[in-house]
């Protein structure tokens, strides 16, 4: 982690260069972690399945996060040629990389809960 001197870090709006700042910025925004965590559940999954999921986030928000990770590369959207047609969401293998990190979170937060609990 001594890699990453504060002149690494840059203001909003421009590209992070810090590794954990990178990431931060991949998973940033309330609910993020959480759509992660049902990709990898899951594997694949439509907008209907995640938001039965996840009923306390609105449509808008998740329509938010998944344009989030498709920009980013953490997920792709597949539209099948039926009828009626249908989209999928997949993680990309960036994706499936976040895995120990939100397992990580997992434990941690758990850690926590039990901890003040």
């Amino acid at each position: 982690m001594a890699d990453c001197p504060d002149s690494a870090l840059v203001p909003p709006g421009r590209e992070p260069r810090c590794p954990v700042d990178v990431t931060l910025a991949t998973l940033g925004g309330r609910w993020t972690p959480l759509v992660v965590r049902e990709f990898l559940r899951r594997g694949q999954v439509t907008y209907s399945e995640l938001s039965a999921a996840l009923p306390a986030l609105s449509d808008k928000v998740l329509s938010d996060r998944l344009a989030q990770l498709t920009g980013t590369g953490v997920i792709e959207r597949h539209r099948t040629s039926s009828w009626p047609p249908r989209v999928r969401y997949v993680l990309t293998d960036q994706g499936r990389a976040l895995e120990p990190v939100v397992r990580s979170m997992w434990e941690w937060g758990t850690a926590r809960r039990d901890a003040t609990s």
